[in-house]
């Protein structure tokens, strides 16, 4: 039997959502500040996505950048973002809590998930910071999440690879593992083969400004200067490139 391969892109714009949809993606990961590492996104760019692509949609619920050992007062922000997002329909939501310990917080994650119901619930990253991940993998289980997000510890997927492995053997269908973690159509078919996963989760960002916008010569709204008239926008073609690789996955997962 050919194995399946669910693609997700990571979306921070109207134009990165659509060109995922055509390029072949079947869900997206919607976010906001990307360069931050991503915050729960507005209601009005939920919604406007929501009008115009009809694959699955997971909004980020991430109440500021930084780490994930959150307050009570941003605990309750995320309980009232989760509902808007719900309203605005979202078909999932990604998040992750953590201990100032390295820890996952599992009952306050338990209580989002729960709440979340019944959109699907994925924990995200913020696994990879954990002391150990086999005991993270554990605790995620037991929050009731659908699916967990991580390039095996490690910066990049092709480093964690076997670590990303070895937590799908012992999430033993508890749990989703998904794989993410700077993968490219040149690393996918080694890192889905390696790793034995049927989700993987991609950027494929490209760096881009307008030339015609005046840029001022001395005044930067941004803290990265460099960067200031600068975003990232996915492309279509990217994504395709990605799913054509991505098929000779399927064909090699053949009998």
């Amino acid at each position: 039997m050919k194995r399946q391969i669910t693609v997700e892109v990571c979306v921070d714009s109207v134009a990165s959502a659509v060109a995922a949809e055509r390029g072949g993606a079947q869900r997206i990961e919607l976010c906001s500040a990307l360069l931050e590492g991503g915050v729960t996104p507005s209601l009005g760019l939920l919604s406007v996505i929501r009008s115009k692509v009809s694959i699955g949609l997971h909004a980020i619920i991430r109440p500021r950048p930084g780490d994930f050992s959150y307050s009570e007062a941003e605990f309750e922000i995320m309980r009232r973002d989760l509902e808007l997002a719900k309203t605005e329909g979202a078909d999932g939501v990604v998040l992750g809590l953590m201990k100032s310990n390295g820890r996952v917080d599992v009952e306050r994650t338990r209580e989002l998930v729960q709440q979340a119901r019944p959109l699907s619930v994925t924990f995200h990253r913020a696994f990879d910071l954990s002391v150990n991940l086999d005991e993270a993998l554990e605790d995620v289980c037991a929050t009731g999440a659908d699916r967990l997000l991580t390039s095996g510890g490690e910066q990049e997927c092709s480093q964690g690879v076997d670590t990303i492995a070895r937590l799908v053997q012992a999430a033993d269908d508890r749990i989703t593992i998904m794989a993410g973690g700077r993968i490219r159509s040149n690393n996918v078919l080694q890192i889905v083969e390696r790793a034995g996963v049927s989700e993987i989760h991609v950027g494929l960002a490209t760096p881009t400004r307008r030339a015609d916008f005046y840029q001022h010569s001395r005044v930067s709204l941004g803290r990265a200067e460099d960067r200031a008239f600068e975003w990232t926008q996915v492309r279509e073609e990217s994504v395709r490139d990605l799913i054509r690789a991505l098929s000779q996955a399927a064909e090699a997962g053949g009998d």
